[in-house]
């Protein structure tokens, strides 16, 4: 269970019941935005999502302001194929502190290549049904919501995300019965069906088991036991390899390399030569988009 400050609620005291601490940025640069209304039509959604996303509460846990889940969600809109319809690419990262540190390691990061939407006057309130499908574009907020606490709740106890993977799965599978693309079987590897697919698979259990150990266990740990935890970081990429022979470039693993190919190479900077170039064939075999980045580990 993840690690939460308990609070007693006194009938003045505040308690912060939403779970994420979301930045949100819209960029409209490359849309033609001639008048101030334009602007305002911006400035009102960048606050809207925003407002989602740190607003709506998904779980019964207490969660203090410094107890948040950090994420960022960075929207570029590149085209309007009519007044209030909007197309373009979402980033979303989801941080994690590591213990007794000030950094704050990636453990998920997304391009959405198919952000689209409408953000008519009649959609602004941003209704949302967890049971129904309401719009495009909360349903593209709270995938990446429900996304966010499957990986962090998986980062601080085994197997920790159960109780949103469903939850995932229901808000994918409602906006592919009404929308398709990216939403459905046929979507691209990379798109938000195959990301709820595979953390619901059974055969990505030992990725996401793994995903404790790299974090709870060998992470928080590396100030501390750097030898042992560097161990553990290498067995979890042993068992990536092994999953990837079976599930060839899938989408959860390649956003694993995607968030952690830096990471890793600073991690084992100060390991011995061996575990250095141990650790650069691994990556390399799993993920080879990746070899010029990792390439610095044979230094």
């Amino acid at each position: 269970m993840r690690i939460l400050l308990m609070l007693l609620v006194f009938s003045f005291g505040q308690v912060f019941g939403q779970e994420l601490q979301c930045k949100v940025r819209v960029n409209y640069s490359q849309l033609s935005t001639n008048t101030s209304g334009d602007r305002e039509v911006f400035s009102e959604m960048e606050s809207a999502i925003s407002n989602f996303m740190n607003n709506q509460k998904w779980t019964n846990d207490i969660y203090g302001t410094g107890e948040k889940i950090r994420c960022n969600l960075n929207i570029n809109l590149i085209r309007s194929s009519a007044q209030y319809s909007y197309s373009g690419t979402a980033q979303f990262q989801v941080l994690r502190p590591v213990y007794g540190t000030t950094y704050e390691s990636v453990i998920f990061s997304f391009l959405d290549r198919n952000f689209e939407f409408s953000f008519a006057p009649e959609n602004r309130q941003m209704l949302f049904n967890e049971q129904a499908f309401t719009s495009n574009l909360t349903s593209m907020l709270a995938f990446y919501s429900l996304t966010a606490l499957v990986m962090d709740y998986d980062s601080f106890s085994r197997l920790g995300g159960n109780p949103f993977v469903d939850r995932l799965y229901n808000i994918v599978s409602l906006a592919g019965s009404a929308m398709e693309g990216p939403w459905g079987s046929k979507a691209d590897p990379r798109d938000r069906y195959w990301v709820m697919e595979n953390l619901r698979n059974q055969q990505f259990t030992v990725f996401r088991e793994g995903f404790y150990n790299y974090h709870r266990l060998a992470l928080d740990n590396l100030t501390t036991q750097p030898a042992e935890s560097r161990k553990l970081i290498s067995e979890y990429l042993e068992s990536i390899r092994t999953l990837n022979a079976l599930r060839p470039s899938a989408t959860m693993i390649n956003l694993f390399f995607d968030a952690k190919s830096e990471e890793i190479v600073n991690v084992f900077s100060e390991a011995s030569k061996k575990d250095r170039e141990a650790v650069y064939k691994l990556c390399s075999a799993i993920s080879p988009d990746k070899t010029e980045s990792m390439r610095r580990l044979l230094q």
